[in-house]
């Protein structure tokens, strides 16, 4: 892809595939009616990189975020990029074998899947819509059809592998636009080459925050 006018080549390695799934995700919920006046919008794996971004963006465009983490130490973090509120992942990640909840939620983004996925689609309120794009706490997805049935619910899959051009090129514009670049570069640590073999065992166990930028020269 051309790189967007604005963002610089670091900025946009920053972004990385993790936010552009996280814009993709904000579109698709915007395409099935999302807007910042129907409330709350989950979004789940926070402090993480799609998490991150995503907080920030829809906080930009004037949604309350309540952002989901199991690490205490990120709640200043993710109230830094805008979250309203914070739901500690314990409280949802886990189905609690009732098909319906109390509505509560207006719309996700969930990057975490497995129990918590099927444990938010109780919750989305009528007509609302998640938006699947990750499966770091599994992939195996243990639900009733009833939300479908009885609240119209949408579960919108995110693919940033095969999104066709005109798609992708509408959402690096929509990153251009819609991510303040001030909150991006909160977001980021920078790493060496050589980091990388520490970098992968850290982020296996959760331990990565926001976005790592890999500098080449340094």
């Amino acid at each position: 892809m051309k790189l967007p006018a604005g963002l610089t080549t670091r900025q946009a390695m920053a972004i990385g595939t993790a936010g552009f799934t996280a814009m993709l995700a904000v579109m698709a919920l915007e395409d099935h009616g999302l807007a910042p006046d129907k409330g709350e919008v989950l979004v789940t794996g926070a402090a993480g990189g799609v998490g991150s971004v995503a907080t920030a963006i829809l906080a930009k465009l004037g949604y309350q975020v309540a952002a989901s983490t199991g690490r205490p130490e990120s709640h200043d973090y993710l109230r830094k990029l805008g979250a309203t509120s914070i739901v500690e992942r314990a409280s949802i990640e886990k189905p609690s074998g009732k098909p319906l909840e109390g509505e509560r939620w207006a719309g996700c983004i969930d990057a975490v899947g497995g129990g918590t996925l099927a444990q938010v689609l109780t919750q989305l309120k009528y007509h609302a819509s998640v938006a699947a794009c990750g499966l770091a706490g599994g992939a195996k997805l243990e639900a009733t059809v009833i939300p479908f049935l009885l609240r119209g619910v949408n579960l919108l899959g995110i693919d940033s592998v095969m999104c066709p051009t005109p798609r992708r090129e509408q959402a690096w514009a929509r990153l251009a636009r819609d991510l303040p670049l001030d909150l991006l570069e909160s977001m980021i640590t920078e790493a060496r080459l050589e980091d990388l073999p520490r970098l992968a065992g850290e982020i296996l166990a959760g331990k990565v925050r926001g976005r790592v930028v890999v500098n080449l020269k340094g």
